[in-house]
């Protein structure tokens, strides 16, 4: 394998005045010896990356990169220049010029190295070298970390830089072990010894090569100069090994120096935060460190919110397998959520436009009039029915992706496909993903040589994971989850009377239960999958009437307390009442989640008991709806639509009555306690604060 980087690609007098002619000089070098094939394609891909944030760093340095499929390995070029560089840098145009480029499918070692070029940049010593290194063969091996540049550079320069090459992307794993011990220690330390501010980071960028790994050196660095103990997470483009949860439970502060979504965020709730683009974890990591210890002794404690990314992948260390699966299961659900409400919402409104009938119309690339309404209304139906036709491979290509990250897209998206297409519905979508997932792991144990290493992720991996997943579908498994789906339909078809009264009740007691927790969602899942097809039965359709009346009684039940008894309420709730109203009218159960928190034993219930309620009205109504999502906006496209508010509105009733009385029954308590005197103003106060009642 090449050299990452040689003489032939360091140009020590770069005659450039503007960073895309110095782009374009480093890129002719990288042509010239076969690591770049398109120098155009290249250099828009290092543009496109350049407009998502200028590179140019404090010191002097540019880091022009991009993954690009016009790499063929991963390769650095260096140049020097005398008058200066404008990368968007804050002190000034850069001398100092590095173009990193990685293929589209680098592996992990290469990204390593890169990783760690992007540290040494964080050290004095080695970019004072570089700017007096005399040819460019010393400052390739300078770069390289080899012992050759102890000739051109003072020993501890080279040894620096070479410690720095091997050990780089090592330092946050041992600083993580070191502080995962420390933390098991806990109150074994002795006394005398003060234990040091601890904070745990993360970093990302949108290349995850270089900005990543320079803030997290930078942020270590300036911890060990103010003796405070620094763990970073670098989320970059290798992928990443998740903190120990010990060391995170440990840690006095969190740092999130990001440009992309941080993943898994909601690991670092209930900490101090500072939460700053990556740029500023390189530029100004000891005013962040100070900034995060001074929230800390100020209390200053941040709830983080969800990653922007759902995605839970693997599992923290210790839980077990069945909690692993529900977030797989949850990660393909998740994704799999807007495909049907876009999906479904669109098929309700063709039909509302242009009638039943538009579900047996022609194409409307072969037939469509601006000025029919059926044509409109076909149009709406068709659009629909491709984003629903999306439903099952994404639900499988994202669990795989939960199970295996990136490299189980592709057979996920294949196996989801194949169970659309032999009918193995919803059924066949869970199998396929956790297939996928299974094999791709099962393909990531085995070692390979490092010639291999480059083309795994993008043709090794997708290859043999689709055939072994494709094989099992059509051949092995797929005909059998294809009957059991087929029975599973039949069944539900065959639902009347009490049977479909009980099932209402019971789905409306799932809906409400965790209110848009994972229960919640097997519910809402169940529902989707059975009008997920062309022609859905009334069964089906009445099932989906019924889950989506009972996930919006839990919000509109908090809301109608919230009115009728304010008293029993604080200011704060009562604000959350007004909204609640919008948020249940949306179907969107999660606008009683502040209620439930901070009164879960009598909320919870009070909701479980009015869902279900409402879920076996609707289905003794015979309440029909074929779009998943909307609410009360989509009224007009449901059958039976007077009963089905009148079930809603019965399962709210009953949600509000219950949480009245029970919370009636917590503020009569102080009362009975003082022999019927009532409580002042500050005790009623405390008691409704209360999260759990006694």
């Amino acid at each position: 394998m090449s050299e990452m980087i040689t003489a032939d690609l360091v140009d020590l007098d770069l005659s450039a005045d503007t960073k895309e002619a110095a782009a374009r000089a480093l890129a002719e070098r990288m042509v010239t010896l076969g690591r770049v094939t398109d120098i155009e394609g290249f250099l828009a891909d290092v543009a496109a990356r350049e407009a998502q944030m200028p590179t140019g760093l404090d010191g002097g340095i540019g880091i022009p990169h991009c993954r690009s499929e016009h790499v063929t390995e991963p390769t650095l070029a260096f140049g020097r220049s005398a008058a200066g560089i404008d990368f968007g840098a804050p002190d000034g145009p850069a001398d100092l010029i590095f173009l990193i480029a990685a293929p589209a499918g680098a592996d992990d070692a290469h990204l390593t190295i890169l990783s760690s070029l992007a540290r040494q940049l964080m050290n004095a010593e080695f970019t004072s070298a570089l700017r007096s290194v005399g040819d460019a063969t010393a400052a390739a091996a300078l770069i390289r970390g080899d012992k050759a540049a102890d000739e051109t550079a003072d020993g501890a320069t080279g040894e620096a830089a070479g410690t720095v090459a091997a050990a780089g992307s090592e330092n946050s794993a041992a600083a993580s072990a070191a502080a995962s011990a420390d933390a098991a220690a806990g109150s074994t330390a002795p006394a005398e010894t003060q234990r040091p501010f601890r904070v745990v980071a993360v970093t990302s960028c949108p290349t995850g090569i270089a900005h990543t790994y320079m803030a997290a050196e930078s942020l270590e660095t300036a911890g060990r100069e103010a003796g405070v103990e620094v763990v970073v997470e670098t989320q970059g483009s290798a992928g990443f090994t998740r903190l120990d949860p010990a060391v995170i439970a440990a840690a006095d502060g969190v740092i999130f120096a990001h440009d992309v979504p941080v993943r898994e965020k909601d690991r670092f709730a209930g900490k101090p935060t500072v939460d700053v683009g990556v740029k500023a974890g390189i530029n100004k990591a000891a005013e962040l460190i100070a900034d995060v210890r001074g929230k800390a002794e100020r209390g200053e404690v941040t709830a983080a919110a969800k990653g922007g990314t759902p995605v839970d992948r693997a599992g923290e260390p210790g839980e077990g397998y069945g909690t692993k699966l529900r977030k797989w299961l949850m990660t393909g659900v998740s994704y799999m959520v807007p495909f049907v409400a876009a999906g479904g919402l669109l098929i309700a409104l063709g039909f509302a436009i242009g009638g039943w009938k538009i579900a047996n119309a022609p194409s409307v690339m072969e037939h469509f009039s601006w000025t029919q309404v059926d044509s409109w209304g076909a149009l709406l139906f068709q659009i629909g029915k491709v984003a629903f036709g999306f439903l099952i491979p994404v639900l499988a290509g994202y669990i795989a992706y939960g199970m295996a990250d990136r490299p189980g897209l592709v057979p996920g998206f294949v196996g989801g496909m194949i169970a659309s297409n032999i009918a193995a519905g919803f059924l066949g979508g869970l199998v396929a993903g956790l297939l996928a997932g299974g094999v791709v792991l099962a393909i990531q144990r085995i070692k390979i040589p490092p010639v291999l290493r480059g083309i795994m992720p993008v043709v090794v991996i997708p290859l043999i994971s689709s055939i072994v997943v494709g094989f099992l579908m059509f051949v092995v498994i797929g005909k059998p989850i294809a009957e059991a789906q087929k029975g599973m339909t039949d069944w539900l078809s065959g639902l009347s009377g009490t049977n479909a009264i009980l099932l209402g009740a019971l789905l409306g007691l799932m809906m409400c239960f965790d209110l848009g927790g994972p229960v919640n969602k097997v519910a809402y899942a169940f529902a989707t999958a059975g009008i997920a097809v062309q022609n859905p039965s009334d069964s089906a359709m009445q099932i989906m009437a019924a889950v989506m009346a009972a996930g919006m009684v839990p919000p509109l039940g908090m809301a109608l307390a919230t009115t009728v008894r304010k008293k029993l309420f604080t200011p704060t709730e009562r604000e959350n009442g007004k909204a609640a109203w919008v948020l249940g009218a949306s179907f969107i159960s999660e606008g009683a989640i502040p209620f439930a928190a901070a009164d879960p034993l009598r909320v919870i219930p009070s909701a479980m008991v009015g869902g279900a309620v409402t879920g076996a009205l609707s289905m003794a109504f015979g309440a029909t709806l074929r779009a998943p999502h909307g609410g009360i906006f989509v009224v007009p496209l449901i059958g039976n639509p007077f009963l089905y508010l009148i079930a809603i509105a019965a399962g709210v009733c009953v949600t509000t009555a219950l949480v009245v009385v029970l919370k009636g029954m917590r503020k009569q308590a102080p009362e009975a306690a003082g022999n019927g005197s009532a409580p002042d103003a500050a005790t009623a106060t405390a008691e409704r604060k209360q999260p759990v009642a006694a």
